[in-house]
């Protein structure tokens, strides 16, 4: 019988097969944290839901966000942008009509 090691990552129970992977999804999930609960004491009004969703949106985004505040703000809307246009893409492909032979 084979062993598989794997490593759990202790905020979400989420397991993980390389070390490095799961050490990188426990540092993402304390910054989220560290960030929601920034957020929670700086502004007044925000549902915890979307507090949380709002820390793991900038936790996951961190390099882009930097990017943005060291003067290229642009960064956000060019990622935007292709988000947008990924989702019309997809969208065009569900109106394709199957030709049969």
């Amino acid at each position: 019988m084979a062993i598989i090691p794997m490593w759990k990552c202790d905020r979400d129970g989420q397991l993980f097969d390389d070390k490095k992977a799961a050490e990188e999804h426990d540092k993402l999930l304390e910054l989220a944290a560290n960030i929601s609960h920034w957020l929670e004491q700086s502004v007044d009004g925000i549902p915890d839901e979307a507090i949380e969703d709002i820390g793991l949106l900038m936790a996951r985004n961190k390099d882009m966000l930097m990017k943005a505040m060291k003067g290229k703000p642009e960064v956000l809307l060019e990622t935007q942008q292709a988000e947008s246009a990924e989702i019309s893409d997809n969208n065009d492909d569900n109106k394709a009509t199957p030709i049969s032979a």
